[in-house]
């Protein structure tokens, strides 16, 4: 049995750094194998380091979860001791000979195609003409997140906060949902309409959506009118650019967030079929890669992310 008061201090003689290295590794990235792939060796030669330090400490640092493993309370805090100086030690190394640091190399970032296209990269432009490198990649949230745990991405902007503590995320935007239509269709519903009748209002208008099972319209069902959603989408778009081109264009209703579908609401272009004192908020969260960022370059992206999202 381990025994509860032997710690990192009371092990006999250091510890191999390299295991702490790989310890590290697989505590901010979640699993063996992201772990394994984040320090370019095989997953078998991962798992017996591991073995190697829990051995070593006299201490199980991981236990098994349904997506990876999970760190026990005292691998969190070897995790906090070794952190700062296991950082600073690969900061160094990849200095050049010379002492100089590396040229910094593209920041990755990752998030939803619409929010990256119509708020993040045009917010970003003024640091490419500054020097800095972007590459981007779209997709969905837990897919990007993976891939950042991997060490593929250095910044996420996700649309809900990770589990655990492994990776460090802060409140990015709250994003509005807005139920809107065109002009004409607005006139068919009727003024008021919605507001008085609720979604009977809507009987015949065709949904125009981003998936088949509607869910960014049922959360908005469930948080306005306080009942489930049902029916079928007479449009189904996987990219809410598309399903704001279809709406606007005369296809039937959407449920849309704010900030992409702004410009057409003041130019009138797009109806708000109503003004709920209590709208659904989607808060997302920017998300960093795990560890001290070696590149520079990282810290100026997210920083500018940050400031500019006072005004999305």
């Amino acid at each position: 049995m381990p025994r509860p008061d032997v710690g990192p201090a009371q092990s006999r003689g250091p510890l191999d750094l390299s295991l702490l290295r790989t310890f590290l590794a697989v505590h901010r990235t979640g699993s063996f194998t992201a772990g394994a792939r984040l320090l370019s060796l095989s997953q078998p030669t991962v798992t017996t380091q591991i073995r190697a330090l829990e051995r070593r400490l006299d201490r199980e640092l991981f236990e098994r979860g349904p997506r990876g493993v999970v760190p026990t309370p005292y691998a969190d805090d070897l995790a906090a001791q070794v952190a700062g100086p296991i950082d600073a030690l690969a900061t160094v190394a990849d200095r050049g000979t010379d002492g100089a640091p590396p040229a910094p190399q593209p920041v990755h970032l990752a998030g939803p195609a619409e929010f990256l296209s119509l708020c993040a990269l045009p917010a970003l432009a003024p640091l490419v003409g500054e020097g800095i490198r972007l590459q981007v990649t779209l997709g969905l949230t837990d897919e990007l997140l993976e891939g950042l745990r991997a060490g593929h991405h250095d910044l996420v902007v996700a649309t809900h906060r990770p589990r655990g503590r492994a990776l460090a995320s802060v409140p990015l935007v709250d994003e509005e949902f807005v139920l809107v239509a065109s002009p004409d269709w607005a006139r068919r519903i009727g003024p008021e309409a919605v507001a008085v009748d609720g979604p009977a209002a809507l009987h015949g208008v065709p949904m125009v959506m981003y998936a088949a099972d509607l869910p960014i319209a049922r959360r908005y069902w469930r948080h306005v009118f306080g009942r489930r959603l049902t029916g079928e989408a007479a449009v189904t778009v996987p990219d809410l650019r598309g399903v704001l081109a279809a709406v606007t264009a005369g296809a039937g209703f959407g449920v849309l967030p704010r900030y992409l579908c702004r410009a057409e609401l003041a130019a009138g272009r797009l109806t708000a079929l109503l003004d709920p004192e209590d709208p659904p908020i989607n808060t997302s969260f920017l998300v960093q890669r795990p560890g001290t960022p070696e590149n520079p370059h990282v810290m100026l992206v997210r920083d500018r992310l940050l400031r500019a999202a006072r005004s999305w």
